[in-house]
């Protein structure tokens, strides 16, 4: 089988080790283990009933919602079929201008969507000073994937007054809480050149269902409501995001967990010898290996059922790396106990 380039393939992992795909315990994927809440499979029963009509193709409830959320007009949201088809929106207009500056390592559906357009990518090492221009994009993901790097919103702000356009990718940053995000949706007003990318799949565990949504100037998303197919988003999947986003009891248990779990987690993978996992602000971690990862990979689906994340599909990072998310304390020992007896067999 060929080897994915996401995370989360089940099937691919349980295939390597013939088991059944509910066996592997993932790691691979970036999602909240606190599982689908219960207020979107309510919204989605109840909602059934309507599956005979047609969506509303202005999506008018959840944009109003979320508008409210952000204090912003409703005409600065565009919802979408997962974040993915909305920056394929975004890449359409990056691609109109000379070149797009692009921190490397970068997510795969980065280059997809920029070569869909034929768009001119300038690879820039993560932490490197950039040089933009007006004729110039940048795409960025705040916080970073694959690193978790969290960038300054004061930086980025920098940034749009140099760039002719500017798109943020905030697919993760509602696992850091109010008092730490770096967002830059209070901003959007002040910056036309100025996209933000917004997803429910990581926070919510909804990947299967797909939601999203691009918070930019309304003459923009105007343009992409013209391009893109109508009835992007499905009648379930924007119930499902209406309950979620008034889901506070959830919102508080996601960051009672990952208090807890990220610090255990992450000082787990630093106590393994052979292994360096770099800090990160969201709920993953990329960690460096001296060994092979693609043999340690294998070592624990066989030994373990357990699925990390390998990064060849990040061309600058090779087989000495891979990403984990973070998940619940238990699973995590899990991880922890794992690798170690993997590494250890691997160092005798």
């Amino acid at each position: 089988m060929v080897r994915p380039a996401h995370g989360g393939n089940l099937s691919w992992a349980a295939g390597l080790v013939g088991c059944s795909p509910a066996a592997i315990l993932d790691f691979s994927a970036s999602i909240n283990p606190l599982g689908t809440p219960r207020s979107a499979i309510d919204a989605i029963q109840a909602h059934l009933p309507l599956l005979r009509d047609y969506p509303d193709p202005n999506y008018q409830q959840v944009r109003s919602m979320l508008a409210q959320i952000h204090q912003l007009s409703p005409d600065w949201i565009l919802p979408g079929n997962g974040s993915a088809e909305l920056l394929t929106w975004a890449c359409w207009d990056l691609a109109e201008f000379d070149q797009t500056v692009l921190f490397t390592p970068a997510f795969g559906d980065y280059f997809r969507a920029l070569n869909a357009f034929s768009a001119k990518v300038q690879r820039v090492s993560i932490g490197s000073n950039l040089q933009g221009s007006k004729s110039t994009g940048l795409l960025l993901n705040n916080p970073h994937n694959p690193t978790g790097k969290l960038f300054d919103r004061a930086w980025i702000l920098e940034q749009l007054n140099q760039f002719g356009l500017v798109v943020v990718d905030e697919a993760f940053m509602d696992f850091l809480p109010p008092d730490q995000e770096q967002s830059l949706i209070s901003e959007v007003q002040n910056y036309p050149n100025l996209v933000i990318l917004r997803s429910l799949t990581k926070f919510y565990a909804l990947p299967g269902l797909r939601f999203g949504y691009a918070i930019a100037h309304p003459n923009r998303l105007k343009l992409w409501q013209q391009r893109r197919d109508p009835w992007s988003v499905n009648t379930l999947a924007a119930a499902a995001a209406e309950a979620v986003l008034q889901d506070h009891e959830f919102q508080k248990q996601t960051f009672a967990w990952l208090n807890l779990a990220r610090p255990q987690l992450f000082e787990g993978l630093k106590a393994i010898p052979g292994l360096s996992p770099l800090p990160g602000a969201a709920n993953y971690f990329l960690v460096q290996s001296e060994c092979s990862v693609p043999q340690l990979q294998k070592q624990l689906l066989e030994h373990d059922k357990i699925l990390i994340r390998d990064c060849l599909s990040f061309a600058e990072l090779g087989d000495r790396y891979f990403r984990v998310a973070v998940r619940l304390t238990s699973e995590n020992q899990r991880l922890i106990d794992g690798l170690t007896s993997c590494l250890l067999t691997t160092i005798s």
